[in-house]
This record gives C-alpha cells, sequence and structure tokens, in this order.
C-alpha cells in the first residue's frame, strides 16, 4: 500500500517541505514505516554541507569544553579525592570509596567516579585525567543529541539543537566540572534516542537499551535518573507501532534491563559484609537503600535529607536548619515555585532558550497533533517535551539541597525542542501562524535575554541592546517575510539564530574563561540579587581562603607530591585563556564558600572552630589550602599508617589527601554529620596505631548538630588527649603521643 502524500508530509499539508529535505515517513516504504534518516552518518538526502558542518560543532564543542581546562584545577575535591582513591584501590574503585583505605564512600553511587579513575590509572593524578573525561561526556552528548533531532528532521535542525546545547552556559560548566551531573546529562540524551528508535517500529532492543542507560544512570545520581521514566514510559505505551500486548511486554523488559543494570551494584554492596566494607556516605545507618530513598531521594523533594545541611541529623533526632528556613520549605536553597528557573540564580544558567522552547514545544504539537498516533515526529516533541517539563517542574517544587548547576539535566531537552520546533515551523513558513509562531520564539528570546544581561547592567552592556535589537529585527522579518522573499527569510532567520544564541554564548565564553573548584559551581558573571561571580558565581571567599593558584603552588613544595602537578593551571589563574568578555582579574575561586542563602558567614557551622584556612561554612563546600611544610609532615612515615590522618567532613580530608597522595579519613562524611567512625570506633583505631595525624583546622568541629553524630565528641577527645602541633598555621594532633 502506497502511503498517501498527506501522510507523507504532513506537516505541510501534503506537499514536499522546503527547504527539500524529505522526512523520515517520505523515505521508509510501505506505510510510513521503515528506516528512518541515520543520525551522524551521511545519507543521499543529506545536503553537501551536513558532514562538514557536523565535524564542525563537535570541533567547537571540543575545543570550547577543553579550553583552559586545568585552570580549575582538582575541580571538586570531593569527587577528585574519591577519584585518587579508586586510582589507587579497586575496592576503592567498586564502593566510591573517598579514601583508598576504604573508610567511607561518597554520598552517591560510584559509576561517575570510575571514567575518571580508569583515566587516572592510566594517566596519573592530574587535572586534565580527572576533567578530560567530562568533556568527552559533553561532546558525546551533542554528538547524540544531534543524531535523535536530525533522524526525524533535518541536520539544520540538528545542529542547531547540538549548538544550543554545546553554547548552554551550565553545559559548559558541567561538562568541564567533575560532578556526577555531565555523565547523568549524557545517559538522559541516549535514554530519549532509544525510546525514540524504539518507536520507529516497535523495536523491542532499542527499549531495552533505554532501559540499560536508565539503570546506569541510578548508578550516577540515584533517583534523579527515574525523573523523566513517566513521560517516556506513557509515550511509548500509547504510540508504539505494535499491538498493546507487545507494548506491555517490551516495557516489562525494559523495566527488568533496568533493574539488572541499576540493581547488580546494589544487591552487592547491600550482601557485602559491613565490617569489611567502607561505611555508606550520607546514610545515617549504613545503607545505600536508606541513602537512596532517604537523602538523595524524597527528603530531595520535602526538604527532610536526614543528616543533610540543615537537615536532621538522625531518626528522632532533632532537626532543624543552620539558618532561617523551615525544614520542609524551600527556603535555605532559595524559593520554591513556578518561577524557580527564571530567578536570579538559575535564569543566567539554563532559561535563556526555555521560553522559546515552550513555545516551539507548543507550536511542534499542534503542527503534529492530527497525525497518526505513531507518527516519529510527533513522538519526538513528546517525548523531549515530557522530559522538559517533568524534570522543571521537580526542580521548580522540591524544598529540599537544590543547586543551580543541577539544571544541566535541561539543557538536552531544551536543545532538542528549540532545534526541532525551528526546522517544523521553518518548513511550514508560508503558513501565517507557523511564521509567526517562529518570529515569536525569536522575540521571546530577545526580551528575555535582555532582561538576563541587564541582572548585570556593567558586564558587556552593549551587549543586551545587540541582542534586542537584532532579535526584534529577525522576530519581524520571519514574521513578514517568509511568506513573500526566501532570500529575506533566510536572512532573518540567520539574524534570529544568531541573536538567540550570543547572550547564552557570552555567557558560556566567561565561565570557560574561569576557574571553578568546590561543591557550589555556577556559570557566567555575578548578577544583581543573585549569587554570582566570575571564575564560579556564588563564591564569597571564607575565612583565610586562597586564590586557585595557592593551593597548587604550595602542594608543589612538598615532599613526594610530584603528582599534584594538575594545579599547576591555577597559577595566577585570575583570568583564565582570554576569551572576550571573560571575566577581568575576578575574585579567586579556590575554595568557594556557600551562596547568598542562610548561613552563618565566615565561621562554619555554630560552635566551630574560627580563623579556618578553607572554603565556606568552614570547609564543607569549599577545600583547604594545604602548605608544602604541612605535605611534608603528614607524609613522614605514611608507610606505617592506614591513614596518615583523619580530618572533620570530606573536603578538609580531600584537600589533605590531594596534596599528599595518600589516605586521609573523612570523619562524618561529606556534611561530617555521618556516625563514621563512632568514638569507639576511632579511639580503637588510634591505640592499633592506624591513624597519624588529627587535623583540627578547617572551621568545622562536626557540622550540623555534630553531638550527635559523634565527629563533635571525637574532636572533643582528641584535644582533652594528645599532643597540639601548629605547622604552617594548621594545627595537627599527633595521634602516637599523648599528653599523659
Amino acid at each position: 500500500m502506497t502511503t498517501p502524500r498527506s501522510h507523507q508530509y504532513p506537516m505541510n499539508g501534503g506537499s514536499p517541505p522546503s527547504p527539500a529535505y524529505a522526512p523520515p515517513a517520505a523515505r521508509a516504504g510501505a506505510g510510513g514505516q521503515g528506516t528512518a534518516q541515520p543520525g551522524c552518518r551521511a545519507h543521499p538526502a543529506d545536503p553537501r554541507w551536513a558532514r562538514p558542518a557536523l565535524l564542525v560543532l563537535l570541533l567547537a564543542t571540543a575545543v570550547l569544553y577543553l579550553w583552559n581546562l586545568s585552570s580549575s584545577g582538582y575541580a571538586n575535591s570531593f569527587y577528585s579525592a574519591a577519584v585518587q582513591a579508586g586510582s589507587e584501590s579497586w575496592k576503592a574503585f567498586f564502593f566510591g570509596s573517598s579514601d583508598a583505605a576504604n573508610s567511607i564512600t561518597v554520598d552517591k553511587p560510584p559509576a561517575a567516579l570510575w571514567p575518571m579513575a580508569l583515566s587516572v590509572r592510566i594517566f596519573g593524578l592530574n587535572s586534565w585525567a580527572i576533567l578530560v573525561p567530562e568533556a568527552l561526556m559533553g561532546l558525546a552528548t551533542v554528538g547524540v543529541l544531534y543524531a535523535a533531532v536530525k533522524r526525524r528532521f533535518s541536520p539544520a535542525a540538528g545542529l542547531i539543537a547540538g549548538g544550543v546545547l554545546a553554547f548552554t552556559p551550565v553545559a559548559a560548566l558541567m561538562f568541564r566540572f567533575n560532578n556526577p551531573d555531565a555523565l547523568l546529562a549524557l545517559l538522559m540524551t541516549v535514554t530519549v534516542y532509544c525510546v525514540l528508535r524504539a518507536l520507529e517500529a516497535g523495536r523491542t532492543k532499542w527499549l531495552v537499551w533505554a532501559g540499560v542507560a536508565v539503570g546506569f544512570a541510578f548508578l550516577v545520581k540515584t533517583l534523579q535518573a527515574f525523573v523523566i521514566l513517566p513521560p517516556l514510559a506513557l509515550l511509548y505505551a500509547v504510540c508504539a507501532p505494535v499491538p498493546v500486548r507487545k507494548r506491555i511486554g517490551q516495557l516489562a523488559l525494559a523495566g527488568l534491563a533496568m533493574v539488572v543494570t541499576g540493581g547488580w551494584w546494589i544487591a552487592i554492596v547491600e550482601l557485602w559484609p559491613a565490617s569489611s566494607r567502607p561505611y555508606i556516605g550520607g546514610s545515617q545507618n549504613n545503607s545505600f537503600l536508606e541513602l537512596t530513598f532517604g537523602y538523595n531521594g524524597l527528603g530531595r523533594i520535602n526538604g527532610e535529607e536526614t543528616g543533610s545541611v540543615g537537615g536532621r541529623v538522625g531518626p528522632g533526632g532533632p532537626g532543624g536548619p543552620v539558618g532561617a528556613g523551615g525544614g520542609g520549605g524551600g527556603g535555605r536553597w532559595g524559593e520554591t515555585g513556578i518561577w524557580r528557573m527564571f530567578n536570579e540564580s538559575v535564569g543566567g544558567q539554563i532559561s535563556w532558550l526555555l521560553p522559546a522552547a515552550l513555545v516551539l514545544l507548543v507550536a511542534g504539537v499542534v503542527l503534529t497533533w492530527r497525525n497518526r498516533r505513531t507518527d516519529e515526529r510527533h513522538a519526538a516533541f513528546l517525548a523531549w517535551g515530557g522530559a522538559l517539563l517533568i524534570t522543571v517542574a521537580v526542580f521548580s517544587f522540591m524544598a529540599g539541597i537544590f543547586h543551580e548547576y543541577y539544571t544541566v539535566a535541561l539543557a538536552p531537552y531544551i536543545a532538542a525542542l528549540v532545534g526541532m520546533g525551528a526546522a517544523a515551523l521553518w518548513e511550514r513558513r508560508a503558513n501565517p501562524a507557523a511564521s509567526a509562531a517562529l518570529g515569536g520564539a525569536v522575540a521571546v528570546t530577545a526580551v528575555w535575554s535582555y532582561v538576563l544581561l541587564g541582572r548585570n547592567p556593567d558586564w558587556l552592556p552593549w551587549l543586551r541592546w545587540a541582542v534586542l535589537v537584532a532579535g526584534l529585527a529577525a522576530a519581524a522579518g520571519l514574521a513578514l517575510a517568509g511568506r513573500r522573499n526566501r532570500r529575506l527569510a533566510s536572512g532573518a532567520a540567520g539574524l534570529g539564530l544568531a541573536a538567540s544564541l550570543a547572550a547564552p554564548l557570552a555567557y558560556t565564553l566567561s565561565t570557560v574563561d574561569s576557574a571553578h573548584s568546590g561543591s557550589i559551581v555556577m556559570a557566567g558573571p555575578r548578577v544583581a540579587g543573585g549569587v554570582g561571580g566570575p571564575g564560579g558565581p556564588g563564591r564569597r571567599l571564607g575565612v583565610g581562603m586562597q586564590p586557585p593558584g595557592r593551593q597548587g603552588q604550595n602542594n608543589q613544595q612538598g615532599q613526594g607530591n610530584q603528582g599534584n602537578q594538575g594545579n599547576q593551571g591555577n597559577q595566577g589563574n585570575q583570568r583564565g585563556g582570554g576569551f572576550p568578555g571573560g571575566p577581568q582579574g575576578g575574585p579567586p575561586a579556590m575554595g568557594q564558600g556557600s551562596p547568598q542563602r542562610n548561613f552563618p558567614q565566615g565561621g562554619g557551622f555554630p560552635g566551630a572552630e574560627g580563623g579556618a584556612r578553607g572554603g565556606g561554612m568552614g570547609g564543607l563546600l569549599g577545600g583547604q589550602d594545604v602548605s608544602g611544610e604541612v605535605a611534608t609532615k603528614l607524609q613522614r612515615g605514611a608507610g606505617d599508617y592506614t591513614w596518615i590522618a583523619a580530618a572533620i567532613g570530606s573536603q578538609n580530608a580531600a584537600s589533605y589527601q590531594l596534596a599528599t597522595k595518600n589516605p586521609v579519613m573523612p570523619i562524618g562524611g561529606f556534611n561530617g554529620s555521618d556516625p563514621s567512625p563512632t568514638l569507639a570506633q576511632f579511639k580503637e583505631y588510634v591505640k592499633q596505631g592506624k591513624i597519624h595525624y588529627f587535623l583540627a583546622s578547617g572551621g568545622m568541629t562536626g557540622g550540623p548538630r555534630a553531638g550527635d553524630s559523634g565527629s563533635r565528641s571525637i574532636t572533643t577527645w582528641v584535644e582533652d588527649n594528645f599532643t597540639k602541633v601548629t605547622v604552617d598555621g594548621t594545627t595537627l594532633y599527633d595521634l602516637t603521643e599523648p599528653t599523659d
């Protein structure tokens, strides 16, 4: 049976699209089913420029994400220390331990650490070995997104989507950083791609691959991987071109693949004797399941993260925030609500093209609404749009821990909708409604970019006006010229694309030109009412915090510390590589402090000792400045001890571990509030001669509600019973020299 012409070109009322690029259904054979447009491979229908343009896009993305990469040094030392540990110990590699002696794990599953740890095993411990895998993940995400969009629309649509993703500020930040979000974004993009491939002809293998991707994503960031499952599963259940019974069976197989891929590691961890594995960081009962459904799960939604900053420390224990804000609200992490993605802190990270994506989503769904149930383009809009809307909803209303960089998860969805929507409306530009919608998307982007740039009126002040004028002119041209003059329409489209990408690209270049370190990082320059700043907005220098080059310079003075050359790129790097619009000698980035939220300033948590030489919140969110003299002191006789030192909080311990490349025990895990080790366990370790020093510097004496977690009692016991030594301003307690 021959496919009717109206079904071959459903978006043009039966006429071939313009420009001359046939959608998949036109080449698919009978009934519109069959082989869709290949992703990155050349195809006879592709214009000659398609392959070179893709190569240019990928090359530009690679340069962008690799430029000035070593300026961030070890980036988030919390994860870098775990990477270093995994490169030394396969047991630490498997569990995601913070140290090679396997005292405690990071507060996430270990999958995001594995590529970096393997890289460090091969190339040694340095900034490039840690961060290049992240940049390659960004490059892969752009490639997968291009393939997904091009397959159902055109090479131009794929290029637009890939370019929008590459030039999104928060994407440039996270694909150059060592947080788990880079791998998560890649796997979520792969998941949508696989679901769309499965929808082409009801292919079971592609749906199973989607389940595998989600399962592996669970081992990256637990329940966040499941956020997009409801719309994707519903989409397949409704739109797959196979009988209902088969759809249900395929979804069951995909679910089984997801459980197996994500569950094997959990099963091993839960069955492994607790006495011979590291403590599960972030949990209060040494259980990964508790971590999954508590601190990293429902706690993020309702704000009751047990053991978190400002949260409860243990079941039944006293709760309450460190500063202001209620236990279940979003006060500690910013205001929740529908406008959260557009506020002063989040807006400049991700929302530049979010209004346009929503406009184009509606337009795309309307254009394809009357198509057959199994239409691939209609499914593509629903898949990417559903993933975007549900993720925006979760981020907007979650009352628990929320950081601005989480929004990198939205970047592929926004980019796909922009590419697909622009291509679909361009094909229908002879239709007044379509040309008006396309012009409206450009206009709303220009106006919103003007607003976002106006939040920092002193940063490239000419850009906001240039974007506004060019964008509105392009919008008018698209709305009017599209029906009359092809050449004018093409010019307006080019101008509109340039105006839409100019502002986020400027933010991205500023991000690339800056060093970023610590646990809370942001893209772009400082904004009025937000928490921005060069080198990673949101930083205020904490007590005694140092510029990016200080730690690397000091560490290189220590003996046996040659592996810390990764921080050499930080030396004097307050300016970076010199991209236009980059920071002009802005604030240094080392050991960022807490953003301007309800935390005490400078002194860490209540009761913490002041004068720490470390990051904000007493070293909780940023690493320590480790001098060469201190590193040398810690390394003497390191082979005689399981841990050369112990410190309160993972960030404090991580800095010393990276400086010496020897295990340092993080007491209490990331927040200093995990019951690991207990006072009795710590005393036993000291009695057995397993720990040499206790590090008192860092401004933390146990984190939130430290008395409940045991770290405060450990600090008190050490201070009362062991000899105090001061080295280059850092206070150490020699656990082999009791005061009695």
